[in-house]
């Protein structure tokens, strides 16, 4: 037997020794490696599908646990007329909304929903309603009558085209399939934004929005026909239509003026403004110089200015409450 190819494998083998080695070499060490590399391709996929699954199934509970699925809002069904479904269920009396769930009436259905701290909304035929909260509803389409009693700026109503901020009010808004929408305020006030564009809404008065434009300019509903078409072909982008608004318009139509004055291109509005001040009384320190014509029409900065409002929500008769006017002053003041 050769004593150094046993140590190190330098001598010349021994074939007693050689056929040993292949005997034994089934159980003889590898290192991990090895084997990983030896392995076949298939079973190596399958480990790392089973591996890719099981951190699926831990994310997913992870996303469970984060993001409560159809928790419950504050609004139960008060009452039914029809047929209403949600989440693909019918609804019932007592029903409570889920959050996120989508709440459908029938055709020819009208459905009420009370929440004990926030108000009562009635759904028309046809609509379709999200609650995320007990503070805000998203309205899809179709009709909806609210009457809310919370505090001014809890509740809102976003459409597709404008968000609805409840100042202590009742007001019914109305969505079309397009997503434009028109709204109308029976009490208090209402303010309607959408990026950059807001208008206030006091009660009698309406307002038209539009989906990727928000709302235009309020107007009251018993306004002239002449006032409501010129004004309704302005916002559709006839500026020629502008001299016709200002000749229809009457001391309660300084509701909608006022809000010109901040859409108009700034060489028009002067012109506006000298019809504004025909109709309504204003202070003497009020000008129509350029800042002093946008200062009154910007919320943050009326919001020092009472008169206004007064003036926004019936004409200089002061047909504005007092409690209107504390509720939108701090409303604006936040702004």
């Amino acid at each position: 037997m050769n004593e150094e190819y046993l140590w190190d494998r330098s001598g010349p083998p021994d074939p007693d020794i050689e056929r040993l080695e292949r005997t034994l070499a089934p159980l003889r060490y590898r290192h991990r490696a090895d084997i990983a590399r030896a392995m076949p391709a298939r079973p190596r996929l399958v480990w790392a599908a089973l591996a890719a699954a099981a951190v699926l199934i831990a994310a997913a509970g992870l996303l469970v646990n984060a993001v409560p699925v159809g928790r419950s809002t504050a609004w139960q069904v008060a009452s039914l007329q029809g047929s209403a479904s949600m989440g693909g269920k019918q609804v019932a009396i007592a029903t409570t909304l889920g959050a996120g769930q989508l709440l459908r009436t029938g055709g020819a259905s009208q459905l009420t929903l009370q929440a004990e701290e926030v108000g009562k909304i009635d759904l028309g035929p046809d609509s379709e309603l999200r609650a995320s909260s007990g503070r805000k509803v998203l309205l899809q389409r179709g009709q909806l009558h609210a009457f809310i009693w919370a505090p001014p700026r809890e509740f809102v109503v976003d459409t597709p085209s404008a968000r609805a901020v409840d100042l202590g009010c009742e007001y019914t808004l109305n969505v079309d399939a397009t997503g434009n929408g028109l709204l109308h305020v029976e009490l208090g006030w209402v303010a309607f934004q959408y990026e950059d564009h807001e208008s206030f809404i006091p009660a009698g008065a309406e307002c038209v929005t539009r989906k990727r434009q928000g709302p235009g300019i309020p107007f009251y509903a018993d306004a002239s026909a002449p006032l409501r078409s010129s004004l309704a072909a302005w916002e559709a982008g006839d500026a020629t239509a502008l001299p016709a608004i200002l000749t229809a318009a009457l001391p309660r139509d300084a509701l909608t003026l006022w809000h010109l004055l901040t859409r108009v291109r700034a060489e028009a509005r002067g012109q506006v403004f000298d019809r504004f001040a025909q109709l309504v009384p204003l202070p003497p320190e009020v000008t129509r110089s350029p800042p002093c014509c946008k200062a009154i029409a910007t919320p943050s900065i009326a919001a020092g200015m009472p008169w206004i409002w007064k003036i926004l929500a019936g004409g200089a008769d002061g047909s504005a409450t007092g409690s209107e006017l504390l509720r939108l002053t701090w409303y604006v003041v936040s702004l």
